[in-house]
């Protein structure tokens, strides 16, 4: 396996999760939604990771496009010009605690879904 095919199929799975993820909260946000997924689970698995790798590349590419815009606007709020090259970037202490609780729950939502394939 090349390093090219590693790295695609781990954007792909990264792709998956996020997918599945934003399917998640859509289930708990919205009950029309739930009964939605629901059914969808029962289709099969690959279709539906299929679904969830494209929503995971259009869910990253808004986290992208959003976290351009607030990087812009700081650097257009700074006084002094930085070099991206030289100043390391800091996070606030409230975006790590937030990283890290979105991470457990990805970690939570994928032994689920493991538990639930496994069942099957």
């Amino acid at each position: 396996m090349n390093s090219e095919t590693l790295i695609q199929l781990l954007q792909n799975g990264f792709r998956v999760t996020l997918g599945a993820t934003a399917s998640m909260i859509e289930v708990v946000q919205d009950p029309q939604k739930r009964q939605e997924n629901l059914s969808k689970l029962r289709q099969e698995w690959s279709q539906l990771a299929e679904e969830w790798a494209i929503k995971g590349e259009l869910t990253e590419q808004d986290a992208r496009n959003f976290v351009d815009t607030v990087l812009s606007q700081r650097r257009a709020q700074s006084p002094y010009p930085s070099s991206s090259a030289t100043t390391p970037v800091s996070t606030e202490p409230s975006v790590q605690t937030e990283i890290q609780e979105l991470t457990t729950q990805i970690a939570t939502i994928r032994a689920e879904l493991e538990n639930l394939r496994s069942q099957e």
